[in-house]
């Protein structure tokens, strides 16, 4: 897959999620699941689902017991995104197993599944920012500024989807080396977390 084909797919997820706007909705993904554009569709669900939760903790008279609820939705979902970019890079593991690989084979700073989580997140980004250029309710130069801000934002897309069809192909050429480190995120983990595993010993 090219990344105008991961676009696609991201583009469909945040698309479907809009037709209710509702954080709560349950997620209908089209594609067989385990499949690679099932993994990719669930990512931006679970994007778009936190970007929501992400303005709705903004609020400003929100209530402390509401807020905590929000707080620990996002953590939740941070830990789902998280586990699910690695499913990802699992997919490309197999994908690129037998990739022969150069000696002079570089290493990249980021892995494909976290290039692609970038590019989720941007179209999000441009979806948003799209809404804003197409408000009624505010004046001219707030439209100015937001179309100057998507003209920056799909400009990135660009060069992010080259970057990234870029990375592949020199992954199956064997000129960049795919390697991966797992995030071990520590702050969900009650036998990492000095709160968590500290409530055990008192």
């Amino acid at each position: 897959m090219k990344s105008e084909e991961f676009t696609k797919i991201f583009n469909e997820a945040v698309a479907d999620y809009h037709l209710n706007n509702n954080i709560d909705q349950p997620i209908q993904n089209p594609y067989t699941e385990g499949s690679l554009e099932s993994l990719l569709y669930q990512k931006t669900w679970i994007d778009t689902v936190q970007w929501h939760l992400e303005d709705l903790i903004r609020e400003p008279e929100i209530n402390a017991e509401k807020a905590l609820k929000i707080k620990r939705r996002i953590d939740k979902s941070n830990q789902e995104r998280t586990d699910l970019v690695e499913k990802i890079d699992d997919y490309f593991l197999i994908e690129f197993a037998a990739v022969s690989e150069y000696e002079s084979a570089i290493l990249n700073t980021e892995s494909p599944a976290w290039a692609l989580d970038r590019l989720s997140i941007l179209i999000l980004k441009i979806y948003h920012m799209e809404e804003q250029v197409q408000r009624k309710d505010v004046d001219s130069d707030h439209i100015q500024k937001c179309q100057l801000k998507l003209d920056v934002l799909l400009e990135q897309l660009d060069d992010l989807m080259l970057s990234i069809n870029q990375l592949i192909e020199r992954i199956l050429e064997g000129k960049v080396k795919m390697k991966v480190y797992r995030q071990m995120k520590m702050y969900n983990d009650p036998k990492l977390n000095p709160v968590l595993y500290g409530q055990k010993n008192s």
